[in-house]
């Protein structure tokens, strides 16, 4: 995920105890569920508009419309008002800055990675759970940019805190024996099936805490640091990228200890409820300024 412009800046043991996993026949090269294809398909076909179809000063429209920018919630009166849409677009930039991306090596990277944990948070929790966790975790991470960037005119774009959010949401199946990212998994459709291991068990896995440490890691050497990510000048927005992933663990926890589709509906609803109170409150001031003045 980037931050800035791009135009924008980028937001950038043994076997004992394993569970039972059946087996299918073979496993298709390409096996993606439709809502990540789709995913995909969507943040591609902005790319190719944005590049290919819209005049610059065009595109410099679209961020300023669909970006997530931290001044348009500056009550200062010199700065509110500044910025297309009103205050309908300082709700949705929340969730359509995820739709952007910085430049074509942005997108493909962030693209990877939602197949990789995306496809298996799919699988487990189906199409509406995964696409209300993206909108979550993306309004998650935009909000931890905005507290850490008040005022801050520069642009961010890009889905990496929604891909956090299902990073966090399966890190605690992936892994397990039999699981997804298990090196000696069963092939099918039901690796995503295993069971979720404990929190405090999850906290003890070397192979999730070694994923974790390079993440965190790599996180502080481009955000903390200020270092450009490949050939871009931008530092990633680290904070949002930490945001999506709060929301993301807590939302995997929320579906896992409410096994019932009914039950984890009302999970998924209350998380997004949430979501919403934070969004309001982030924009509150934007809000009462445009009452008062």
């Amino acid at each position: 995920m980037l931050a800035g412009n791009r135009h924008a800046a980028y937001l950038n043991g043994g076997r004992r105890g394993r569970s039972p996993v059946l087996k299918s026949a073979s496993e298709p090269m390409f096996n993606v569920p439709p809502v990540v294809a789709a995913t995909a398909a969507v943040l591609v076909l902005i790319q190719i508009v944005r590049d290919f179809v819209l005049p610059e000063s065009a595109d410099l429209a679209a961020l300023a419309w669909f970006a997530f920018i931290p001044a348009r919630y500056d009550p200062t009166p010199l700065l509110h008002g500044a910025y297309p849409g009103g205050v309908a677009a300082d709700f949705w930039t929340f969730l359509t800055y995820a739709l952007l991306h910085g430049n074509w090596l942005h997108l493909g990277l962030n693209s990877v990675w939602l197949l990789a944990f995306g496809t298996p948070v799919a699988r487990r929790f189906g199409t509406m759970r995964f696409l209300g966790l993206f909108a979550a975790s993306a309004a998650a991470g935009a909000i931890a940019h905005l507290v850490t960037h008040t005022g801050d005119r520069a642009p961010m774009v890009g889905a990496s805190a929604a891909i956090s959010g299902f990073m966090a949401a399966a890190i605690r199946f992936v892994f397990q024996p039999g699981g997804p990212l298990d090196l000696w998994r069963a092939h099918g459709e039901v690796s995503h099936l295993v069971p979720a291991a404990p929190l405090s068990a999850t906290l003890r896995d070397p192979r999730i805490l070694a994923f974790l440490a390079v993440w965190f890691g790599l996180n502080l050497l481009f955000g903390v640091a200020s270092l450009p990510i490949l050939d871009s000048e931008q530092p990633v927005a680290w904070q949002a990228h930490v945001g999506g992933l709060i929301v993301g663990a807590i939302a995997g926890w929320a579906f896992a200890a409410n096994r019932g589709p009914r039950r984890r509906n009302r999970a998924l609803l209350l998380g997004l409820a949430i979501a919403a109170v934070l969004v309001v409150l982030a924009v509150a001031p934007a809000l009462v300024q445009l009452v008062v003045g």
